[in-house]
């Protein structure tokens, strides 16, 4: 992968962490803190929008199947160990949520985190 790519894939990642950050910050009691049913849509379709979002990156960077898994990982690595620092001083920066939706909150982003990457690793694996 060029400097370059590698380079937006991670100012990418770091965009795409903050976006969503600030969004369940203010958002989040709605959806952590509410339904079940709310809850469970949320954990079934923010992995799979976030997931067609990054294909979207890769087919619109015209990146070949081969480095998609660097790629996958190059974006979430910003947003995984910024959700680490976020995650222990959880009721400080989300301060909108309980302190017990910390659990609920990370289970969703591990959920998010895993599709992502699995999805980068199988089509670099089917291109090799």
């Amino acid at each position: 992968m060029r400097t370059h790519i590698a380079v937006m894939m991670i100012v990418f990642g770091v965009a795409f962490w903050a976006a969503g950050t600030l969004w369940y910050r203010v958002r989040g009691s709605l959806i952590f803190e509410t339904t079940g049913a709310r809850y469970w849509g949320n954990f079934v379709l923010t992995p799979l929008i976030s997931t067609l979002i990054c294909v979207g990156v890769f087919r619109w960077l015209g990146l070949p199947a081969a480095e998609w898994a660097s790629a996958g990982l190059l974006i979430a690595l910003p947003g995984m160990l910024g959700e680490a620092v976020l995650l222990s001083n959880f009721a400080k920066w989300m301060p909108k949520m309980q302190s017990a939706s910390a659990g609920p909150y990370g289970g969703f982003l591990f959920a998010t985190y895993a599709l992502v990457l699995a999805v980068a690793e199988l089509v670099t694996l089917r291109a090799r």
